[in-house]
């Protein structure tokens, strides 16, 4: 089967679809102008379309997953690394620093003499990111509402099929 290649109106359409969740918002940012409700509905309704939007969808939800991850390091990883960096820097010694895990390090100063000063990012705020994303995860509105406008497609081409 060979499927149709999207327009450049049609991909910024699917584009912002997934980061609006408005079909009509969508159709007005990627250039449909007039009657934009109409032009979104009926590009809904293309499979090409969906495909994308789901297609699209999925990259959201990786790069969540990533965020997700990286904040979760933040929030949670550990600080050994860190203190061992720092007890080599007191001793004279060099550490293998490839080997050592400093993810959750903002910021290295060293300070006159042998001192060293460590800053870490802020595990309450990674912990606040982390809750806001379990909270948008949760809310499925915007899904909700893509299918109810579907489903309200399906019924009006059927009501206009029988009559």
């Amino acid at each position: 089967m060979n499927e149709r290649k999207l327009t450049k109106k049609e991909l910024d359409f699917c584009r912002a679809f997934v980061r609006l969740r408005n079909p009509k918002e969508a159709a007005i940012h990627a250039g449909y102008e007039i009657l934009p409700e109409y032009r979104a509905t009926g590009l809904l309704w293309k499979k090409e379309i969906k495909q994308k939007i789901t297609e699209l969808e999925k990259e959201v939800t990786a790069d969540e997953n990533l965020i997700s991850a990286g904040l979760q390091r933040l929030a949670f990883g550990s600080c050994a690394d860190a203190v061992k960096l720092i007890l080599s820097a007191n001793q004279d010694t060099s550490p293998d620093i490839d080997s050592l895990d400093l993810f959750n390090v903002s910021e290295i100063k060293f300070t006159c003499g042998k001192g060293m000063e460590i800053k870490f990012f802020d595990r309450l705020k990674a912990l606040e990111k982390l809750s806001e994303i379990s909270q948008n995860s949760k809310d499925t509105g915007a899904i909700s509402f893509y299918e109810a406008l579907e489903r309200s497609a399906v019924k009006h081409r059927s009501g206009a099929d029988n009559g």
